[in-house]
């Protein structure tokens, strides 16, 4: 039953009838339905927005919503409207999707901003195929700007899609037909039909940049090119978490710090200043369990793609050459043949950079110089040389999407961090007896009397 202040709605459906042209009325009907009908689906999905679902919660869902009393000049009507209950507590929040190419439109969010603001809904979330690193950090630069109270979460759909399999492949979900029916929900989004899919090019002004730098160009200060490039790379570097999270059957995020967390203009601006400084694309993504994050560079200055890890070097081994033999051993079969290990060094001194091939061949290598000195830590890393391809807005991205999980199957995900060895009882103190403070007067009496 419609609640009485809706105007119009309809509970969403697993099976809606609409026109075989509303694509977006479609996915977002079943996806809804599919949040009412899985409870660990829904817990994990609003967890993200930092909404608590317990067991007490019930959940509402509803479709193309008109609230009574609504401006009747206002034609823009919400895809979806979220009712959370626990108790007397309520929670809403309306829902604007689209699919395939279709964008958000930072106005049409704005007006569903004072729906909410008018009706006391909590918040605005919208779904599409853009990419946001965090719910709260908008893909649209003019929501985030925007002065209205009303937060806006973003959801990708196939952060929606990562999330679902995540929960199926894990066995995540308890009720075996709500399992199933998670199974089917995964099904329908992968179809080309409901118009999901990840970020596959960047944008024209890729080119154009790559074009500057090569030709020795500077990046303006205030580059529209560069902040249209920067604004792609996080959308794939989102992408890119969710590909690995895929892959591993496990979370994978990225790491940003926390003034980053907060403050996505300030991730913006930095960012900034890295390509103008730099030319240089980073990220760094946080596997669960992994040896290290996993470090990312796009250099537009070489055309290259730099994947790798870093490893601090064991210090239980006293030379070099026994640091370098514990980290080649942990590198299985045949690795990619641009493979480069780079090793740091105590204080001033210089990093020095090896192929595998060559440590493999001949570990004495990284001796040559640095005689008194121990290695660190070291840095693993793919080097992968693009050349043209880097410069095209799809072939970057396929490249890229290829060349990071190729690192972590073939080298990162064999890697082991060095731990310090776990204290081990000594000898002459492995009873209790040995460490009363009579037994450790005796001690001190004998070596007072050895020194004497």
């Amino acid at each position: 039953m419609r609640p009485e202040y809706l105007k119009q709605g309809e509970p969403a459906r697993l099976f809606p009838v609409l026109s075989t042209t509303s694509k977006e009325g479609r996915t977002t009907s079943i996806l809804l339905a599919c949040m009412g009908r899985i409870e660990e689906f829904r817990r994990d999905l609003l967890a993200t927005v930092g909404v608590r679902v317990g067991k007490r919660t019930t959940i509402e869902c509803y479709t193309e919503v008109v609230f009574a009393g609504q401006d009747p000049d206002m034609k823009d009507r919400p895809d979806g409207l979220i009712v959370l209950s626990t108790g007397s507590k309520i929670w809403r929040a309306l829902v604007e999707a689209k699919v395939g190419t279709s964008q958000l439109d930072a106005g049409q969010i704005e007006k569903y901003r004072q729906i909410a603001r008018d009706h006391k809904v909590d918040c605005v979330i919208t779904i599409s195929n853009q990419f946001a690193t965090r719910p709260e950090h908008h893909p649209l630069e003019e929501v985030r700007k925007s002065r209205s109270r009303i937060p806006v979460f973003h959801w990708s759909w196939m952060s929606i899609l990562t999330l679902a399999d995540l929960l199926i492949n894990t066995d995540g979900v308890a009720d075996a037909d709500q399992a199933r029916l998670l199974e089917e929900l995964r099904r329908f989004l992968t179809h080309e039909s409901a118009g999901v899919k990840g970020f596959d090019r960047m944008p024209p002004e890729w080119s154009e940049l790559n074009k500057l730098v090569s030709a020795g160009g500077r990046i303006p200060a205030k580059s529209e090119d560069a902040l249209a490039v920067l604004g792609a790379w996080h959308q794939e570097t989102k992408d890119l978490s969710l590909i690995l999270s895929r892959q591993t059957e496990t979370p994978v995020s990225e790491r940003l710090p926390r003034r980053h967390r907060s403050d996505p203009t300030a991730r913006i601006k930095d960012g900034l200043t890295e390509l103008r400084d730099h030319h240089r694309l980073t990220t760094t993504l946080d596997i669960p369990n992994a040896a290290a994050p996993l470090e990312i560079v796009a250099d537009i200055t070489r055309r290259t793609i730099d994947v790798g890890m870093t490893l601090r070097a064991p210090e239980d081994r006293k030379s070099s050459k026994a640091r370098v033999n514990w980290l080649l051993r942990q590198i299985k079969g045949t690795p990619p043949a641009d493979l480069q290990i780079r090793l740091h060094w105590p204080g001033r001194s210089e990093a020095t950079q090896f192929s595998f091939e060559d440590l493999s061949a001949d570990n004495s290598i990284v001796e040559k110089g640095k005689e008194t000195l121990q290695v660190t830590s070291f840095h693993i890393f793919i080097a992968r040389r693009l050349g043209a391809r880097f410069t095209q807005q799809v072939n970057f991205i396929s490249d890229l999407e290829e060349v990071v999980p190729e690192f972590y199957r073939e080298v990162g995900q064999n890697l082991s961090a060095w731990r310090m060895s776990a204290p081990r009882i000594k000898e002459d103190r492995e009873q209790a007896e040995d460490v009363t403070t009579e037994a450790l007067y005796d001690e001190s009496e004998d070596e007072a009397q050895s020194n004497a």
